[in-house]
């Protein structure tokens, strides 16, 4: 037991010298699900950033944390504060780009965009026509809240299963095109209107389709990108 104690206590020092200092410059892929943000965070860890994604999510239940409101825990987390390149949950969630924003003024924002109807069908594809992920976060995140407590007060599903990343879903993406892809496309064009607004040298949009895409973000962090890199993790994520 004094072993592991001590192996513990060694490793969160360890972790600790390692943390950032808070005036870091920080980067936030702010690109919706299915718009090749696997492979963004392949290209963070290519170039030597300190990356968290979705298993830092997964660990520390930021995208919970989002949908409680308690940014701070996400933000006082180790994962957050040992990484200083994110993507995946929960940066791209409603609204969140505006408070990161805020509380991090010298950070760095990504968007990707991709074609509305490929980004559907890779929706789609993701998880055989279920909706993806928590079931109450993903009816947020798609303003389908309404059709969630529905089903909750009448007693027509399992909140704690609907409410696992892996389980199936009583909810639905099919016949739903439209209204998903409007959502898309608004989350793309709110960001750049943001930003447009208030520090457009702050973000960094680019299209998923572009095969220079990887060398125009390399300009826009700094960093050399060589013409033939091609960072392209989770086939799925583009198909």
């Amino acid at each position: 037991m004094a072993g592991k104690l001590k192996y513990q206590l060694k490793r969160a020092i360890s972790i600790l010298k390692a943390l950032p200092d808070r005036s870091e410059t920080r980067i936030f892929c702010i690109s919706m699900q299915r718009t090749g943000t696997t492979s963004v965070g392949k290209f963070f860890q290519d170039f030597g950033y300190r990356w968290a994604g979705w298993p830092a999510d997964l660990n520390n239940s930021w995208s919970e944390c989002w949908y409680q409101g308690d940014f701070e825990k996400i933000f006082s987390s180790v994962d957050f504060r040992a990484a200083n390149a994110f993507e995946d949950s929960p940066w791209f969630l409603p609204g969140f780009y505006k408070v990161l924003y805020h509380r991090f003024p010298q950070a760095k924002f990504i968007l990707f965009t991709r074609d509305a109807d490929a980004w559907f069908q890779s929706m789609v594809n993701h998880s055989a026509g279920n909706i993806i992920g928590s079931s109450k976060i993903h009816c947020k995140i798609y303003q389908r809240e309404d059709e969630y407590f529905q089903l909750l007060n009448s007693g027509s599903f399992d909140e704690k299963l609907e409410n696992q990343n892996y389980s199936e879903k009583t909810l639905k993406l099919t016949g739903l095109g439209e209204h998903y892809k409007n959502i898309f496309r608004l989350h793309n064009r709110e960001v750049q209107d943001f930003f447009n607004k208030y520090n457009s040298q702050a973000l960094f949009v680019g299209a998923l389709e572009d095969d220079k895409k990887w060398q125009k973000l390399g300009a826009f962090l700094g960093i050399n990108v060589p013409e033939n890199y091609n960072s392209y993790e989770n086939q799925s994520s583009q198909d």
